[in-house]
């Protein structure tokens, strides 16, 4: 019963980064969001309504499909990309203002649930041994066809040589956040998804997780964007988003800090980037 507790928690959390609200009012801007980011993100926003007494309203989802969202008239006024290739995309349309700028750099995780037969490690040896003895069933990663983790996942696995051998069993999340929820649902051995949500205590309850080497995939530069809907509101957070305390918040969650170029924001001191090496998770034992 505690197990089956904690899994429908963590489930009502993860599922609520796939649901877009529109924005309350004029004053609250709505905000577009990668997934792999909703943990620090909402953080962040609580920090600023406490800093500003300003509100937020963010919906999470893919990449992709928000770019597609914001070319065909959605109303939001700021768009936090996984990969700043779509950030481009958008520029492309003449619907954003400016070029932007990185907010952070994503890692991945290969994630499992507590008491997976799946052994974790970097190099993924403990899926080539489970896959070889034919006990792997179900793995996750995002839809690499709109999800930059996805896509990076999807990277890691052929440069690995296991993409092949995988395809069969590999079940695909919407996004990285649903990825993370499937991860954890028992019904699957693991997972590799975004190191952001891995480290979130609400994932920690039901999975562990190992860090994935960076060289594996071509980075994730994450880049956000106003776009020409964007208000005052919407303009003080894209500052406030590129402030010390946001950038820490960021770092607590596994993301490694790009460097800000001071004409960026009067805000914040630009720092190395320097990816964060979070500790992985030890699962509990007993029942």
């Amino acid at each position: 019963m505690k197990h089956w507790f904690k899994l429908v928690s963590v489930c009502v959390v993860l599922a609520s980064s796939l649901v877009s609200v529109p924005a309350r009012s004029d004053d609250v801007p709505p905000i577009a969001a990668a997934s792999n980011i909703k943990f620090a993100l909402d953080e962040i926003a609580n920090q600023f309504t406490q800093d500003t007494g300003r509100k937020v309203n963010v919906s999470y989802g893919s990449s992709g499909n928000f770019v597609a969202q914001i070319r065909h008239g959605a109303p939001f006024q700021l768009f936090l990309s996984a990969d700043e290739k779509y950030i481009h995309q958008l520029q492309k349309y003449d619907a954003s203002l400016g070029e932007g700028t990185l907010y952070a750099v994503g890692r991945l995780a290969i994630a499992a649930p507590k008491y997976s037969p799946l052994e974790l490690d970097p190099e993924l040896e403990g899926l080539k041994s489970l896959l070889k003895a034919g006990k792997l069933q179900r793995f996750v990663i995002a839809n690499p066809d709109h999800a930059p983790y996805g896509e990076r996942a999807r990277e890691v696995l052929q440069r690995l040589g296991l993409w092949d051998s995988l395809k069969s069993k590999l079940i695909y999340g919407e996004n990285a956040s649903q990825a993370a929820l499937f991860t954890v649902s028992g019904s699957t051995q693991g997972g590799l998804i975004a190191l952001s949500l891995a480290i979130a205590p609400q994932f920690q309850a039901m999975g562990h997780y190992r860090v994935i080497p960076e060289e594996l995939h071509t980075p994730l530069t994450q880049r956000m964007i106003l776009t020409k809907k964007a208000g005052d509101t919407a303009k003080a957070f894209y500052l406030y988003l590129q402030s010390d305390s946001a950038r820490q918040i960021f770092s607590d969650f596994g993301f490694g800090l790009p460097v800000l170029d001071a004409s960026e924001s009067a805000e914040s001191k630009p720092v190395e980037s320097k990816p964060v090496e979070a500790e992985p998770f030890q699962p509990e034992t007993g029942n």
